[in-house]
């Protein structure tokens, strides 16, 4: 089987297996959870040890831990894909618009960017989420705007990345065809420049989604992400941090399910990485 045109490697393999196996589980987690992610069990209690029903035991209100890692995927990962998907949309648009566009463009786009790049990340979305998160969350709801923050900040990334492409590609003789054959801003950018800026992107993405997805997690372990009563992993390790303290695993399970997330994502990001490094005669059989 290809990917790509190329023959995915043994670790590739083994991080497509992982992150597809969450995505099935986070599309199916109504089907696959054996209880409803907010369901308590008051006579079970909480933190509760494995057992035969229960079998990653309870967390610190009662309920059952497999469902809400399980729900968790289909929120943390569904969060995290949205967030990049629309933080590319964002930064590719601007990124290219910014070197198509002529230099008061650029210069009004780059530096508005390097005032957001100066103030860290997580401080800037702390602050962003505290000021006007209660505001708009009655409106079009917690998650969206949680969702249009983080695209927001991380699309100065994806900006600096595909104006640095762009710059490349612009000055090359078919760009230069086109702009004398009277081709407007926009069709330059979708036929010509875009493209050919896609295989670095394809990385770029892969890298920004494992950066959403932990991102997501701190803002929720932090009481600023997701909100109970859905189940998030980052806020899940936040919830059951106190079951350390009994001998309990509780904040383990989504915490190692945070883990293996991101190591699947690397793995494949990795791969294709290899693969644009390879020189055009290479095999795709190497």
């Amino acid at each position: 089987m290809r990917i790509f045109g190329h023959k995915p490697t043994i670790t590739a393999w083994i991080g497509i297996v992982i992150v597809a196996g969450f995505l099935v589980i986070g599309i199916f987690a109504p089907w696959i959870a054996p209880y409803p992610e907010d369901r308590t069990f008051d006579d079970v209690g909480s933190y509760a040890p494995p057992s035969a029903t229960m079998w990653l035991g309870t967390d610190q209100i009662g309920r059952d831990l497999l469902s809400r890692v399980i729900y968790g995927a289909r929120t943390t990962i569904g969060i995290a894909f949205l967030t990049t998907v629309l933080s590319f949309a964002i930064g590719i648009v601007t990124g290219l618009w910014a070197v198509v566009g002529g230099k008061i463009v650029d210069q009004i786009l780059s530096r508005l960017v390097d005032v957001m790049l100066s103030i860290p990340l997580l401080i800037f979305a702390l602050i962003v989420l505290s000021l006007f998160g209660s505001l708009f969350q009655s409106v079009i709801g917690s998650l969206t705007v949680l969702i249009c923050v983080i695209a927001v900040l991380d699309s100065t990334r994806v900006f600096r990345l595909s104006r640095s492409v762009a710059m490349n590609i612009v000055v090359l003789e078919y760009v230069e065809a086109a702009r004398l054959r009277g081709e407007g801003t926009w069709w330059i950018i979708r036929r010509e420049i875009l493209p050919n800026a896609l295989p670095p992107m394809i990385s770029e993405f892969g890298l920004r989604f494992c950066f959403n997805f932990l991102f997501v997690a701190a803002l929720s372990f932090l009481g600023l992400g997701v909100q109970p009563p859905l189940a998030d992993w980052g806020g899940m390790v936040k919830e059951n941090a106190k079951a350390l303290g009994v001998g309990g695993m509780a904040p383990l399970w989504p915490a190692a399910a945070i883990a293996l997330m991101t190591i699947g994502v690397n793995l494949i990001v990795d791969w294709i990485l290899s693969i644009n490094a390879r020189p055009s005669g290479a095999s795709a059989e190497m």
